[in-house]
């Protein structure tokens, strides 16, 4: 149960993150509502973002773990910090030179990118300035994700978990000022870009110091093309064009809600609540299962690969699943209850409560699709991956941008359309990852992996019985207790507590494994100074 454990460790500190992101959020959208402000806020965050996963938390990483595992167990940590600050100072010269180059051509880029305002000259300077200060974070970013990734293989999570609270500690505070100083809503709106930028430098010192206390000494040098460095990019590019591909998509859903005023802030909105699950639970299981799998293949133990992934997907659903089904019957709920203030109206909550929906059901799909994947970078398969993710991408785009342009010829939300087309091709990538998977032989379904994922189905259909009253009451409980705020807190934690009694007795999870999620992995070394 160390996976359980490491992913606990992940899944935790991603929260306390998320809570404050979320904290973020509503004064986002109470200071800006759904208005230009909050469209040029969300495109300026959208552009490192965007590059920070295809380079830095993407392809590139994902490459680069297997590879730092593999030469610190057959040559030591002096041979793989060699290779780790190879890697580093020649992916940070890439990424830094990528980022002058954006800022040099914001001011082409951006009215492309938001068409709407094209002919607004104070939304336009606004929204250019904002994403020239939020560049320099995705070189932070490719500092910051290297590192974790060798704090991950040394078995510690904590720390890399832990840092992007800052970015939402940083942004907190400009967003609190007008408050307490005079600020207009463009000042305030740099402020916060600016503020995305001093977090990612934190992130990446704290991390750096991290390392340190690991007693691994990295060290930034002249950028150069060396054995480890192209060997990571060998098994990087195919990661990279797949990452292209699925940033692609992101380009064109960007293109088309650009030239609809408010249609990214509900995209962005939605996009916060459905990716909550995926943070929390993918990402962190993801980054456990990568040196866990990389270990078994390469030892040779194709049994302990197997048992770990089947572990690895039941555990992923065992949180992932209530998410989705709440997102999918209170989505308005959940919304109007908690963002709904200020300059975001209960019409801005419906609207974002429908789109919601639609990608609530492909949370779990974008879920297991974190989990089914390192099998194939563990033995260092970027291809395949790449190739199942431009098919689901261009059937994203295909259909994404033919649904937007009908639904909204009929007079339906186009946003609609595009969340529809994202959860189908989720789930396209899922059975070809998993169609690969169990072809080859790498991953089969044991009975028991069978029996409790059939248990964990039934606890969440249970959960959902619980819930579709409240969504059809929503109004009379929020008078009965009081508040709105506190009527969502009573019902998600109804249906939670409903949901856990469940699990335990369906026998879906143990009680004596839930302890052993606190046991620290056998054999873990807790470096000096470092906990």
């Amino acid at each position: 149960m160390s996976l359980a454990r490491n992913t606990l460790v992940q899944a935790t500190l991603t929260l306390g993150s998320r809570i404050l992101g979320f904290a973020r959020d509503l004064v986002l959208s109470a200071r800006f509502g759904q208005g230009p402000m909050m469209d040029a806020f969300t495109t300026a965050l959208m552009l490192p973002n965007m590059f920070r996963r295809l380079f830095a938390e993407g392809a590139f990483a994902q490459a680069f773990v297997p590879i730092y595992g593999g030469v610190r167990a057959r040559d030591g940590e002096e041979a793989a910090a060699v290779t780790a600050s190879e890697a580093l100072s020649f992916m940070f010269a890439v990424v830094a030179g990528f980022c002058i180059v954006l800022q040099v051509a914001m001011p082409w880029i951006m009215p492309v990118l938001l068409s709407a305002y094209r002919d607004d000259s104070g939304v336009m300077f606004a929204a250019t300035t904002a994403a020239q200060l939020t560049m320099p974070y995705l070189a932070c970013m490719t500092i910051a994700s290297l590192l974790s990734g060798v704090l991950n293989t040394s078995g510690r999570f904590a720390l890399s978990a832990g840092v992007p609270v800052f970015l939402n500690l940083c942004t907190l505070v400009p967003l609190l000022a007008p408050s307490f100083l005079p600020m207009s809503p463009p000042t305030t709106l740099l402020a916060v870009s600016a503020a995305v930028t001093v977090s990612g430098v934190i992130q990446a010192g704290l991390l750096w110091w991290g390392v340190r206390r690991l007693g691994i000494r990295l060290n930034l040098s002249w950028p150069r093309l060396t054995a480890g460095v192209s060997r990571t990019l060998k098994l990087a590019i195919p990661g990279v064009l797949a990452g292209g591909a699925l940033q692609l998509n992101s380009v064109v859903s960007q293109l088309l809600t650009g030239s609809n005023e408010g249609a990214r802030s509900v995209l962005y909105n939605a996009d916060r609540l459905y990716q909550l699950p995926l943070g929390l639970v993918g990402v962190a299981i993801g980054l456990a299962l990568v040196p866990r799998l990389t270990k078994a293949f390469v030892s040779g133990d194709h049994e302990g690969g197997r048992r770990t992934l089947d572990d690895g997907i039941t555990l992923s659903m065992a949180f992932t699943l209530p998410a989705a089904v709440a997102l999918f019957v209170i989505p308005f709920f959940i919304i109007d209850a908690t963002v709904t203030r200020g300059a975001f109206t209960s019409l801005d909550a419906a609207r974002t409560a429908d789109v919601l929906r639609q990608f609530a059901w492909g949370v779990p799909a974008f879920v297991l699709a974190k989990v089914l994947t390192p099998p194939f970078f563990a033995r260092e398969d970027t291809r395949r991956p790449m190739i199942f993710a431009v098919i689901s991408v261009a059937v994203t785009v295909a259909l994404g941008s033919g649904l937007f342009f009908w639904f909204s010829r009929i007079g339906v939300d186009g946003v609609l359309g595009l969340a529809i087309a994202t959860s189908v091709s989720a789930w396209i990538n899922v059975a070809l990852l998993g169609g690969t998977l169990i072809r080859e032989g790498v991953w089969a379904p044991s009975v028991r992996f069978v029996g409790r994922f059939s248990r964990v189905l039934a606890a969440s259909a249970v959960m959902a019985v619980v819930l579709i009253p409240a969504s059809l009451f929503y109004r009379e409980l929020s008078q009965s207790l009081f508040a709105k705020e506190i009527a969502v807190i009573a019902v998600v934690g109804v249906g939670a507590l409903v949901y856990g009694v469940c699990i335990v007795l369906f026998r879906a999870v143990s009680l004596s494994e839930l302890k052993a999620t606190l046991r620290r992995e056998p054999g873990a070394s807790t470096p000096t100074g470092l906990e």
